[in-house]
């Protein structure tokens, strides 16, 4: 096929030799198969801002680390140079998170380079040598949800361990390869630690897997693994080997709404007495 315009630059830098057809066109990019060498790989081309449905919400790039300064104010105004920052992030973040879960053992593509808002990658092939499909595209028997949730649970694990949250987890962005299913699609990858939205993130992955491959096996519907796994890595108790129950003890102790208040209260006045110190001191 011909060459399209975003992948020029990789074919004149020698990254890929050609392009062999378009695999995909979801909501945030398209994604070549192309030849490097002998081998054969996927180019993932992020679409503009404007034309992906998948928005940016600040829910994700939340405490996200910018190059400097000048950035993070450009951003914050939206000026042209911010956007240009912000796309940027946005296409970094899912780099970082691909070469930090690799290194860590999670099932995700290998990457090999990005260039030129281009991201090249392992190409997932089924048992046929065919690129794999996704999840959503498979039937299963119960005992093969099974195994195929424990081992997404794993993964879940893993990145959590790794400090990484998918944040879009679903059946739409897993594919199943010939040893397993691998996971795709990380640009609203979170930091786990640096993100107040980090625990309801990893909860809905859990429960997106929860839900798909309960269709198969109804018994894991009643599972409460993503609350589990939070609270183990709250209390410095997760580590990729930790043995899950799919239990959670919530708790039935009563709110202390007085002790809220009182917090609230306090707090203001807090805040009350320092703006007072600092006109007195103008």
């Amino acid at each position: 096929m011909k060459t399209p315009k975003r992948l020029e630059p990789l074919v004149e830098d020698g990254l890929i030799d050609d392009v062999t057809r378009q695999l995909m066109s979801g909501k945030e990019a398209m994604v070549f198969v192309v030849r490097c060498g002998d081998e054969v790989r996927c180019a993932k081309v992020y679409k503009e801002a404007n034309k992906r449905a998948f928005r940016q919400s600040v829910d994700y790039t939340e405490n996200r680390k910018v190059k400097n300064s000048r950035q993070a104010r450009a951003m914050a105004k939206g000026t042209r140079y911010g956007r240009e920052a912000q796309e940027a992030a946005w296409q970094n973040a899912e780099v970082d998170a691909l070469y930090r879960l690799a290194a860590a053992g999670v099932r995700v593509p290998t990457p090999y380079n990005f260039h030129s808002g281009v991201l090249l990658m392992e190409l997932v092939c089924d048992e046929d040598g065919n690129a794999a499909p996704r999840l959503n595209d498979v039937e299963f028997t119960p005992e093969l949800a099974r195994v195929h949730f424990q081992m997404l649970l794993k993964q879940v694990l893993l990145m959590l361990s790794a400090g990484v949250i998918h944040g879009d987890l679903s059946e739409f962005n897993i594919l199943i390869s010939a040893d397993g299913p691998v996971i795709i699609d990380l640009p609203q990858a979170v930091d786990a630690a640096g993100n107040n939205h980090a625990p309801d993130m990893l909860e809905r992955d859990v429960a997106n897997l929860t839900a798909y491959f309960g269709r198969f096996a109804p018994e894991l519907l009643g599972t409460d693994y993503g609350k589990e796994i939070w609270a183990l890595y709250e209390h410095g108790a997760l580590h990729p080997d930790v043995q899950l129950t799919g239990r959670f003890a919530h708790s039935t102790k009563p709110v202390d709404l007085d002790g809220v208040l009182r917090e609230i209260g306090d707090a203001r006045d807090e805040e009350e007495a320092r703006q007072l110190r600092m006109l007195e001191a103008g």
